[in-house]
């Protein structure tokens, strides 16, 4: 059930509950691809860093260490010791990313394993039986993720079969939470809105899937080559076409600006690997902007990251301490990049919910923006 507690011109402050728990939004979705977050963090860390709800893929779960065995084990909640929500994607964006060698057809996608080349075969009744196999709260629909850039043609014949494929994921996921042996009868379904930067086909596919009375709705095929001007116009151009009692998810996206801008123009839920990626490479966020720890400058620089800042790395130990564990190819040092990473984008998000609550977000977003240029942007 999702409640809007408070607007703020287009921004939502809402709550969405679940069958394992509450979540707060707006809010980021950290990613943990294999049911772990890269970088040693543990599920124990997600709790201390304020974390409300993860990320996991379908498609690296089938492939290891299956999803049938991650059912046996009890589902994805016990398998990976986590009692809060978490997200699945449908495995969509992987098959068509992943794999060279693949073929589409009306019934799915026939395509090779990137990890032995076995032969696989997806479609939306094999997404949907996956996730439930894995027992996670909300499962998103298989989808075709057409390229970028990509014809009008290739783009609406995509977009049409992307439609009968969320039917089929809808009348899927019925028949499955109604089986005795399913661990979680109680799985929520995301559709997906896709056309690319084709405004009026946006649109009417968010008018389409709206008609199919989802539990939430995500906008994919974005952040993948397009201007970040033009993704906020599809974003803004689409969202008032998405039911309004639903949360909206706006997939891969994306760094502090981006989510700050897509906050003011309606959306809920957000995912990306830049805070884990970014900081196993030494880069981490502050509200002055991206900071690099491998630079010499702070080589005996004994601050914290950021001043003031109650993660776990900022409370304990001094940037020149974590760039030597950088340049020493310690593991440490990436584990506590990724953690204040984390931290960072969490408490971000509860500094947003709060500015929302005080109907203050248009300046609180402004003043976030300009600190951000300090030191080159976020």
């Amino acid at each position: 059930m999702y409640n809007i507690l408070t607007t703020d011109g287009s921004a939502k402050r809402a709550e969405f509950k679940t069958v394992h728990g509450t979540v707060q939004t707006p809010v980021f979705m950290n990613v943990g691809t294999i049911a772990a977050i890269k970088g040693a963090v543990a599920t124990t860390d997600l709790q201390e860093i304020g974390t409300q709800i993860e990320l996991s893929n379908t498609y690296h779960l089938h492939v290891r260490p299956g999803d049938e065995v991650v059912k046996k084990l009890g589902g994805l909640h016990k398998f990976m010791v986590w009692d809060k929500p978490i997200l699945t994607d449908s495995g969509g964006f992987q098959v068509f990313s992943l794999s060279t060698l693949r073929k589409i057809k009306e019934e799915g996608v026939y395509f090779n394993s990137h990890v032995d080349g076995r032969k696989i075969f997806m479609g939306p009744e094999e997404s949907m039986t996956i996730q439930s196999n894995l027992a996670s709260t909300l499962a998103m629909a298989f989808d075709e993720c057409p390229p970028h850039p990509a014809t009008r043609e290739y783009m609406q014949n995509s977009v049409d079969r992307t439609t009968r494929w969320l039917v089929r994921c809808k009348n899927k996921m019925r028949e499955l939470n109604s089986l005795p042996d399913t661990i979680n009868k109680e799985q929520m379904l995301f559709g997906i809105n896709q056309g690319g930067t084709f405004s009026d086909i946006r649109i009417e596919h968010a008018k389409t899937i709206s008609e199919l009375e989802l539990d939430g709705y995500a906008l994919g095929g974005l952040a993948v080559g397009e201007s970040h001007g033009e993704m906020y116009d599809i974003i803004e151009k689409t969202v008032p076409y998405l039911p309004k009692n639903k949360p909206t998810y706006l997939m891969g996206v994306g760094t502090p600006s981006n989510i700050l801008e897509a906050v003011g123009r309606g959306i809920d839920f957000f995912d990306c690997v830049y805070p884990s990626r970014n900081g196993r490479h030494g880069h981490v966020y502050t509200n002055r902007g991206k900071m690099n720890l491998f630079n010499a400058q702070f080589e005996t620089d004994n601050e914290p990251i950021e001043e003031g800042c109650k993660c776990p790395a900022c409370r304990t130990y001094s940037r020149a301490y974590i760039r030597h564990l950088l340049k020493a190819k310690e593991m440490l040092g990436m584990r506590l990049c990724v953690l204040h990473n984390l931290y960072f984008y969490n408490h971000i998000m509860e500094e947003i919910r709060n500015a929302i609550d005080e109907h203050k977000y248009e300046q609180f977003k402004q003043n976030k923006l300009e600190g951000f240029k300090e030191l080159g942007g976020n």
